[in-house]
């Protein structure tokens, strides 16, 4: 059973989501907070997980990011990784508030750039029992170093500044296409796959999604180093559902991540890149997180 409901954040922004229930659920039942990646919203393919979960006897509270979608907030199309962070500790709080929650048994899920979210939250918020990142960012850092070739450097950074100028002037900020179908022309995500998932996935299941972010969004991504809080997340337990084949946010810094986190820990390693954990992978991606819930939050 799915419901359209919002709520607002500690600074007023009205966020949209989805609330799913069990069919025929009676009582409070576990309860998981999601939200997507770099850009994407609700639309794209979070609705499956959470029937996923909902099936399983969870449920499931899925929000659009602020600035997305069919969410609020100014200016559109920006991504403050904090204040998502924020967002999702608001999710939490509003989720104790339905009726048919369990306060005790909330757990997060997040994949791609949210997926680092739930490192940190899952770090500094002691209601959330259970975790569950997929294809996760580590370091924004170190993974823009990978993705940004070493000769585009000084330019991206002569962008930044420059937008800062403008923006201190009353400017409005610059923007960037998420995608391009050249890998070599600007742009946040510059790998043909990432060309290839959002600009069909947004033309056959989420219109509202929009191929531009603002500059802004990509120079707070090289700042933000959520891996950092991962050997902090225990004793909450902890999976990471990891692509080997994930170019995108990079393989080897997730694994290594992995032997940073403490006990309890589970790792999913996928075969596929990264967005196959969304479509081809989707049942290997999915099963795990659903039953690690399951184990750490429903019988428990």
């Amino acid at each position: 059973m799915k419901k359209d409901v919002e709520f607002k954040t500690q600074d007023g922004v009205t966020l949209a989501a989805w609330h799913y229930l069990p069919d025929q659920s009676s009582g409070k039942v576990p309860t998981i907070v999601m939200a997507h990646g770099f850009s994407a919203v609700r639309e794209m393919y979070l609705d499956k997980f959470a029937e996923v979960f909902a099936a399983a006897g969870l449920g499931a509270l899925v929000f659009d990011n602020r600035n997305f979608g069919a969410s609020g907030g100014e200016p559109r199309q920006e991504i403050d990784p904090w204040e998502q962070v924020r967002d999702y500790r608001d999710a939490i709080t509003f989720a104790e508030t339905l009726p048919e929650t369990d306060v005790d048994r909330i757990g997060i899920w997040g994949s791609s750039y949210s997926g680092g979210h739930v490192l940190v939250v899952g770090a500094i918020d002691r209601r959330v029992k259970c975790v569950a990142g997929q294809v996760p960012l580590i370091s924004g850092h170190n993974n823009a170093r990978r993705l940004i070739r070493a000769d585009f450097w000084a330019g991206l950074r002569r962008m930044f500044d420059d937008d800062r100028r403008n923006r201190y002037t009353g400017k409005p900020p610059a923007m960037i296409p998420v995608v391009a179908e050249d890998p070599l022309a600007p742009s946040a995500l510059p790998t043909p796959d990432s060309w290839s998932w959002f600009t069909e996935t947004g033309r056959t299941r989420a219109p509202s999604w929009r191929n531009e972010v603002t500059l802004r969004s990509v120079e707070m991504f090289t700042e933000y180093e959520p891996g950092s809080y991962i050997s902090f997340v225990s004793p909450t337990p902890l999976l990471l559902v990891v692509a080997l084949g994930d170019h995108l946010t990079v393989v080897d810094e997730a694994l290594a991540a992995y032997e940073r986190a403490l006990e309890p820990k589970k790792l999913v390693m996928l075969s596929g890149g990264h967005f196959d954990a969304y479509v081809k992978d989707f049942e290997l991606a999915s099963a795990p997180a659903r039953d690690w819930f399951v184990t750490h939050l429903k019988n428990r």
